[in-house]
C-alpha cells in the first residue's frame, strides 16, 4: 500500500520588483514568491502531489516554516486513506490543537494547511487521471458536501441546504462541461493596471488587453487622488464606454477617507472598488457600500476563512467577492465559501495575480460554474500574464476567456529547472543579482 513519504518544501522567488509587476498603494516592490510544497510517495508511478502560498518575497521563509511544520501530520499516511477522504485529511490538519493556537484557522499557519491540503486534492486527481476541475465536478452532492467543515456556519448554511443546492445542479453537469470545454470562463485582466506603470504603458496594454478579447481591466489605486482621475480617464479614453474597468485600493483606506476617494471616482462607471479598507472590518465594507451606491464594493483575497465570507454576506457587506486558492484551507474550505456565496447570491470573481494562483484558482471556478451555480458570464477570473512559463501546464486564455485544463491534476506544479534557478537566496536568479548589486 502506497504512502506519503516525504513532505518537501522549497523557497521559491521572483524579482518581479524590478519591473513593478504586481506594484500597488500598499505593496509598491513586491517580488512574487511561492512558499512550495509536494507531497512525495513510494508509489510505484512516482505519483506526487504538488501545492503552493503565494507571497510577495520577504516572509516566504517564514511561510515555508510553516508547510515543514505540518510533517508529522502528513508523513506516513496511506495515499488510499487520503484520496478517498479529503475531508477527513482537512480536518485531521486544521483541528490539530496546538497547531490551532496559532490562527484558528487564519494567518500563516492556515494557509501553510491550505497549501498541503491543496497538495492532496492535486495527488487524489493525478492518481483519477482528471484535471481538478473534473475531479470535483465528478463527486456527488454527497461526496462534495463531505468534503465541507459546517462548524461556524450552519448558522448561515446547513449541510441539507448545501445538498439541496448541490442535487438540484446535479442533472445539468453533463451541459455545463461540455460548455465550459467549447467556451471557456470569462477573464479580466490586472496586467495594465500596476501602480508603478507609466500612463503610457498603462495605456498600451489596456489597448492590448481589449484586442485581446478582455472585457475587463482592473487598476490599482490609492497612492494619489489626482493621479487616479488621471489614470482612469486615460483608461476609459483607451478602452472605450463598453469595456468594464474595476479598482484596486489594496487595503489603503480607512472608512471615510475610502467614501469620499471613491465618490470622486464615480464617474468613470467603476464596475467594482476591491479592498477599500482592512480586509477584516467586515462593518467597514458595509458602511463604505451605504454611502458609494451604485459602485459596487468586493473584498476576499485577504479573507482568512469561511467564516468571515459568512459574516461579509449576512452584513450585506459587498456585491461581489474574490476567492483566493492559496489563503484559506484549501480546496474544501474554498468550496464551502462558493456554496455560502450562492446561497447569498453573491458573484465571486476569483482573485488571480501573483505566481501560480491563475493555474490553481480556475479549477475552483470552473468546479463552482459545473457542480454549483451553472453561472459563469456574470463573473470572471482574474488574469495576470507574469510566469505562467515555470508551470508544467500553464494556463491557456483565448479571446479573454480561461479554457479549461485538461492535465489531471490541480495545474501547481512547476518546472524543476524554475525551481533550481529560483530557489532562495542560493538560485543562480539570486546569485547573479547579488553579484550585480555588489559590483
Amino acid at each position: 500500500m502506497a504512502k506519503i513519504t516525504v513532505l518537501e518544501t522549497h523557497d521559491i522567488r521572483f524579482p518581479t520588483s524590478r519591473a513593478l509587476d504586481g506594484s500597488d498603494a500598499m505593496n509598491p516592490d513586491p517580488d512574487y514568491s511561492a512558499a512550495y510544497v509536494v507531497l512525495r510517495t513510494d508509489d510505484d508511478s512516482e505519483l506526487s502531489g504538488h501545492g503552493l502560498v503565494f507571497t510577495i518575497g520577504r516572509g516566504n521563509d517564514v511561510q515555508t516554516s510553516a508547510l515543514a511544520a505540518l510533517r508529522h501530520l502528513v508523513v506516513g499516511l496511506s495515499v488510499d486513506e487520503v484520496v478517498s477522504d479529503l475531508g477527513a485529511f482537512a480536518r485531521r490538519l486544521t483541528s490539530d490543537s496546538q497547531l490551532r493556537w496559532l490562527g484558528p484557522e487564519k494567518g500563516v499557519m492556515h494557509m501553510a494547511i491550505g497549501a498541503v491540503i491543496n497538495a492532496a486534492w492535486d495527488l487524489a486527481a493525478r492518481k483519477a487521471g482528471k484535471p481538478l476541475w473534473r475531479f470535483i465536478a465528478d463527486m456527488t452532492p454527497e461526496q462534495l458536501v463531505s468534503q465541507i467543515d459546517f462548524r461556524y456556519i450552519s448558522d448561515a448554511l446547513s449541510p441539507a441546504e448545501a445538498l439541496a443546492m448541490l442535487r438540484a445542479a446535479e442533472p445539468h453537469k453533463p451541459a455545463r462541461i461540455r460548455q465550459l470545454l467549447t467556451e471557456g470562463y470569462p477573464a479580466y485582466t490586472t496586467s495594465p493596471g500596476w501602480l508603478g506603470y507609466s500612463d503610457e504603458k498603462l495605456q498600451r496594454l489596456a489597448r492590448e488587453a481589449v484586442a485581446e478579447g478582455f472585457r475587463t481591466i482592473k487598476l490599482k489605486v490609492g497612492s494619489n487622488l489626482d493621479d487616479d482621475i488621471r489614470r482612469c480617464r486615460l483608461a476609459r479614453a483607451a478602452v472605450g464606454p463598453d469595456v468594464a474597468i474595476a479598482i484596486d485600493a489594496n487595503q489603503r483606506w480607512d472608512i471615510p477617507a475610502a467614501i469620499e476617494w471613491l465618490r470622486r471616482l464615480k464617474e468613470f462607471d467603476i464596475a467594482w472598488i476591491e479592498e477599500p479598507t482592512s480586509p477584516d472590518d467586515i462593518l467597514g465594507h458595509a458602511a463604505i457600500r451605504q454611502n458609494i451606491v451604485p459602485m459596487p464594493v468586493s473584498t476576499g483575497e485577504h479573507t482568512h476563512n469561511r467564516v468571515m465570507f459568512k459574516q461579509l454576506f449576512q452584513a450585506q457587506a459587498v456585491d461581489l467577492v474574490q476567492i483566493d486558492a492559496a489563503r484559506v484551507g484549501g480546496v474544501n474550505e474554498n468550496l464551502a465559501i462558493l456554496l455560502l456565496a450562492a446561497k447569498y447570491g453573491i458573484r465571486v470573481f476569483p482573485h488571480a495575480g501573483g505566481v501560480g494562483l491563475c493555474e490553481l484558482v480556475q479549477h475552483l471556478a470552473m468546479a463552482d460554474f459545473i457542480a454549483i451555480t451553472g453561472k459563469k458570464e456574470d463573473r470572471a477570473i482574474e488574469f495576470v500574464d507574469h510566469l505562467h512559463e515555470h508551470f508544467i501546464d500553464p494556463v491557456t486564455i483565448r479571446d479573454g476567456r480561461y479554457m479549461a485544463p485538461v492535465t489531471p491534476g490541480f495545474s501547481a506544479q512547476m518546472h524543476a529547472t524554475s525551481m533550481a534557478a529560483h530557489a532562495f537566496p542560493e538560485g543562480r536568479v539570486w546569485r547573479d543579482l547579488s553579484l550585480v548589486a555588489n559590483a
